[in-house]
């Protein structure tokens, strides 16, 4: 009989930490981007979810967004270049890093 304990699984640990605010709420603020996760939406099928580690004015937050400018771009950033500083710029329907 196998054990668990013989797999070997890790548990995946959210290292996200912050209150949630909303995309909007940043726009053409300063913040620093330490990290990101995309994963499948659970609201609108066949779409992303990007989630955002921030810091907003020396305090942590997380943001949600299915914004595909923002997951484009943020994809196309080398690993090794985080943390970065970015502002965002746009309306209620389109967003990019600037």
């Amino acid at each position: 009989m196998n054990s668990f304990k013989d797999f070997n699984i890790k548990p995946k640990i959210n290292s996200f930490v912050g209150e949630k605010i909303q995309v909007q709420k940043l726009f053409n603020l300063p913040i620093i981007v330490f990290d990101f996760k995309i994963e499948p939406s659970k609201q609108k099928e066949g779409t992303e979810l990007l989630t955002l580690q921030i810091e907003k004015s020396g305090e942590k937050r997380i943001v949600f967004t299915g914004s595909t400018v923002l997951i484009d771009q943020i994809k196309r950033v080398p690993e090794d270049k985080f943390p970065f500083i970015t502002t965002i710029k746009g309306d209620n329907d389109y967003y990019e890093f600037t």
